[in-house]
């Protein structure tokens, strides 16, 4: 009778670290799945007159990717985004973070650009305000500027296949 309250205990404990075992530990919920995306005014990484707003991105989904030059796993995935803008499958605009203009551009120029345009954020505070901790990471807008979507980390050709295209797919065919 005295092992049985120790035993239960030792049965609970196993249980909860055999379902935290299959929890995914790169998944962290955004709280701002299904709200409006931040507002901002950045200058654009080409242009430092050219400013754009959450307005200028309404109008059509997209995905937004938060990058820097300084970011190994940003180079990882850019074959995938730079396969993404040459099939024209999504309109990629580029959220250049804690990073200098130099160097952004040198690394767009000896990579590659897959981005229609690219936000630059030095001080990260499009950034902070979109919850991210680190880069990469990509959202998903819908036309109406609503986050549906965070990828955290590398965005992979599994990633875009089983989460990302079916839910622009969804998207695209939604009333405006």
């Amino acid at each position: 009778m005295r092992f049985i309250l120790p035993l239960a205990i030792f049965v609970v404990l196993i249980a909860v670290l055999t379902i935290g075992l299959k929890l995914d530990p790169r998944y962290v919920p955004s709280p701002l799945i299904d709200h409006p995306a931040p507002e901002f005014s950045l200058s654009t990484l080409s242009d430092e007159a050219k400013i754009l707003s959450k307005a200028d991105l309404l109008g059509r989904p997209l995905l937004l990717n938060v990058w820097a030059s300084w970011c190994s796993a940003c180079r990882v995935e850019h074959p995938q985004l730079l396969a993404l803008a040459a099939n024209a499958e999504v309109e990629i605009i580029g959220l250049n973070y804690k990073d200098t203009r130099a160097d952004a551009l040198a690394t767009l120029t000896q990579l590659g650009n897959p981005y229609r345009t690219t936000l630059f954020d030095p001080d990260g505070k499009l950034g902070l305000d979109l919850g991210v901790y680190g880069v990469p990471e990509t959202f998903v807008l819908d036309r109406r500027g609503v986050i549906r979507f965070k990828q955290v980390g590398p965005l992979t050709p599994e990633a875009w296949r089983e989460k990302i295209q079916p839910l622009l797919a969804q998207l695209a065919g939604e009333k405006p």
